[in-house]
C-alpha cells in the first residue's frame, strides 16, 4: 500500500531538525545529491516537494513531475532556478530574517579581526611568544574614522549598518535604488561608493549581474588603506584580482567568509598576513540553524496544509489554488 502522505524530496544533506519536523507529516524521498539523473520513475511520480541546500536546477525541476514546492534553507537561493520554477507554477521558500542578526554580528566580528587582527594575536599568545618575545606587534590598522561602504542594504545590510553606528563611523552604500528610510548616504554606482570610502563590505546576493563586480577597478578605487569584507556570495568578488590587489598594496586588507569555489580557498589567499579568513560560518550557530530549519518545515507544513507558504521568494508569489 503507498504512502498517503505527500512526498518531500531530498537532494543530498540536510539539518536533522528539517527532517525530525517533517517525518510524521510526509513522506521523505532522498536523493545522493541534485543530479536529475538520479530521478527514478517512482521519485518522479511521488514527489511533490524539494527541500535543499541552494541547488536545484530547472532539470531537476523538470525531472519531477508533480512539484509544487522548493523549500531552500538558507536567504540566498542563488542555487534554484526561480526564474523556471515561476514559469511552471512552482513556488520557492527562502529562511529570510531569522539568520539577519547572526550574518550581521560574524560580520562586525570579521571586520575587527581584519583590521585588529585578533587571531594572530591570540596564536601568538598560544605560541608563548608573549612572554618570550615581548608584546604583539601593534595593528597597523583600526576602525577608528573609517568611512565603510555597504554594497547592498536588504535586511542583513541593514543590520550591519546599524551595529556599525555604534562604532561611530560614517556610512554609505550602493544599492540599485536608494532608500529613503536611512540617513546613509546613497552612491549610484559601485564604483563611485568604492571612490568615497575606505572599507567596502560585500553583502549581495549571487547572481549573473553580482559576479565579480568586485573587482581590479573597485580595489583601486578604494586606495591603499582600502578593507574588503565579503560575506554575502563568494562569486561577488573576483579572487584573483583581490590576491593582486592584496600582493601589490592596492588595498590594505580584506576579511572574508564566502568564496567562489567553496570550500576550496585558493593557497595565496590563506598565505597572506593581510587576509581574515572564515569559513562561510556567517549564520552557523546552533541557534540560527534552527531557527532556519524551522523555517524550512514550516513553508512545508503551510502549503499542504493552509494552501500558501510562508516565506515565498519574490519571483514565486504563488498560492496552492492559484498555482
Amino acid at each position: 500500500m503507498s504512502d498517503p502522505r505527500p512526498a518531500i524530496l531530498i537532494p543530498g544533506k540536510m539539518n536533522q531538525r528539517v527532517l525530525d519536523r517533517l517525518g510524521d507529516r510526509f513522506e521523505i524521498l532522498r536523493l545522493d545529491g541534485a543530479d536529475p539523473a538520479l530521478v527514478t520513475p517512482e521519485i518522479a511520480t511521488r514527489t511533490r516537494a524539494i527541500a535543499t541546500f541552494n541547488k536545484v536546477s530547472s532539470g531537476l525541476m523538470d525531472a519531477v513531475d508533480h512539484l509544487e514546492i522548493v523549500a531552500n534553507f538558507g536567504v540566498g537561493y542563488d542555487g534554484v532556478d526561480a526564474a523556471h520554477a515561476a514559469t511552471k507554477g512552482i513556488v520557492v521558500t527562502n529562511t529570510p530574517n531569522v539568520l539577519d542578526d547572526e550574518v550581521a554580528d560574524t560580520t562586525i566580528g570579521l571586520l575587527l579581526n581584519t583590521l585588529r587582527r585578533f587571531p594572530a594575536a591570540e596564536a601568538y599568545l598560544r605560541a608563548g611568544k608573549w612572554a618570550s618575545d615581548g608584546p604583539f606587534p601593534l595593528s597597523p590598522l583600526t576602525l577608528r574614522g573609517r568611512t565603510v561602504g555597504l554594497y547592498g542594504l536588504g535586511r542583513i545590510g541593514l543590520a550591519i549598518a546599524r551595529r556599525l553606528e555604534a562604532f561611530g563611523v560614517t556610512l554609505a552604500y550602493y544599492t540599485r535604488n536608494p532608500r529613503p528610510d536611512v540617513p546613509y548616504r546613497h552612491y549610484p554606482t559601485l564604483k563611485g561608493l568604492a571612490e568615497a570610502v575606505d572599507t567596502l563590505i560585500v553583502i549581495v546576493p549571487g547572481t549573473d549581474s553580482t559576479r565579480h563586480t568586485v573587482n581590479a577597478e573597485i580595489f583601486s578605487a578604494l586606495g591603499e588603506k582600502g578593507v574588503v569584507i565579503s560575506i554575502g556570495r563568494g562569486i561577488t568578488v573576483d579572487e584573483r584580482a583581490l590576491i593582486e590587489a592584496l600582493q601589490a598594496g592596492t588595498i590594505a586588507a580584506a576579511g572574508l567568509d564566502v568564496f567562489e569555489n567553496e570550500p576550496h580557498v585558493p593557497q595565496a589567499l590563506i598565505d597572506l598576513p593581510t587576509v581574515a579568513l572564515l569559513p562561510h560560518v556567517g549564520s552557523a550557530s546552533v541557534a540560527t540553524r534552527d531557527a532556519m530549519s524551522d523555517l524550512v518545515a514550516d513553508n512545508l507544513i503551510a502549503w499542504f496544509e493552509k494552501g500558501e507558504a510562508v516565506t515565498p521568494v519574490s519571483e514565486t508569489p504563488f498560492t496552492r489554488r492559484g498555482r
